[in-house]
């Protein structure tokens, strides 16, 4: 009887770690461990998608404003500039705080691009999910939404595909007309979900005078919410002593409650009375922005009765994100 020639396995050929595609997670890993995807290359890509970014609008034009219109703007859109050239076929992309059906961003009949910010995403950092989608938006048919997915891990950030230097300008609308190019004739079914979106927005306007502060009317009384650059602990120790001072209201009837903390920047919210309009607020947040000035340029250490009040104003702190 013959002998069996000994079997020899052929080497598979080594890939480096750059060039390794991806794979299902319970598919063996390409580089030949003979581990599953999920416990060898996989594990540092899926880390990746899940590490949150504390901060994903730090380095954009315009960062509180981001801030602003991720948590805390009903409808408002924004005309973006990318670092390269538009791709042929599409003529403007506009930034929406939310699109219908919540799609995370839709290309118009005309090739135009509706990207979306109030959106789930899929993984730790809102900016590589943003920048994702907006890719797949210039490849989409004119007419079509584009679906959410998870965003390659070594993708681009909104930071690499917009021009740093453009101004970040939010224009505040009234409602979601600008969902539709031509809302007064749209059918009675688009019509009706907008007076539906329309009633549930919350009115608010953009303060013209200081950056990234919106006032806002609810039933019981008006609010002013206003996203800051400061580092939390400085801005704290600033609003301690604006408040010991009685420094720290908008006017007769206002009062500082507290505070938000969304994206790695804090959000300072007044009461304000409700007859007290957006245009009413202007001078006084102009005047509260020179005592603010003032307050973060000091270095003292705080006195027992500012560090009571900046206790309050951190128990009163909710975060968003």
């Amino acid at each position: 009887m013959a002998k069996k020639r000994p079997q020899t396995k052929a080497k598979r050929p080594q890939l480096t770690d750059a060039e390794i595609p991806v794979v299902g997670a319970r598919e063996p890993c390409p580089c030949g461990s003979g581990r599953r995807y999920k416990a060898c290359h996989g594990r540092a890509a899926a880390h990746a998608v899940t590490e949150l970014v504390q901060r994903p609008f730090e380095g954009l034009s315009g960062e509180c404003d981001w801030v602003a219109l991720r948590e805390l703007v009903p409808a408002a859109t924004v005309e973006l500039k990318l670092r390269d050239e538009l791709p042929e076929g599409v003529p403007s992309v506009t930034l929406a705080t939310v699109l219908p059906m919540a799609w995370p961003a839709l290309r118009r009949d005309d090739g135009s691009i509706l990207l979306g910010l109030q959106n789930d995403t899929a993984s730790g950092d809102i900016s590589r999910d943003l920048a994702d989608t907006l890719q797949q938006a210039f490849t989409a048919a004119p007419g079509t939404p584009v679906q959410g997915r998870r965003a390659p891990a070594d993708g681009p950030r909104l930071q690499d595909l917009l021009d740093p230097e453009a101004p970040f300008e939010p224009a505040v609308h009234s409602g979601f007309e600008f969902w539709v190019p031509d809302a007064e004739n749209a059918t009675p079914e688009v019509t009706a979900s907008l007076e539906r979106a329309n009633a549930a927005a919350i009115p608010t306007v953009k303060l013209t005078g200081v950056d990234a502060a919106y006032w806002c009317e609810t039933t019981d009384k008006n609010h002013l919410r206003w996203v800051m650059p400061h580092p939390e602990e400085q801005l704290l120790d600033a609003l301690a002593r604006l408040h010991t001072a009685g420094r720290s209201g908008l006017g007769e009837g206002t009062r500082l409650v507290g505070s938000f903390r969304a994206h790695g920047l804090t959000v300072p919210v007044w009461d304000l009375p409700s007859g007290m309009s957006a245009q009413d607020i202007e001078k006084p947040a102009a005047e509260f922005a020179e005592r603010l000035a003032d307050a973060l340029a000091s270095d003292a250490p705080l006195t027992a009765e500012e560090r009571r009040a900046r206790g309050g104003l951190t128990n009163r702190q909710v975060t968003l994100s």
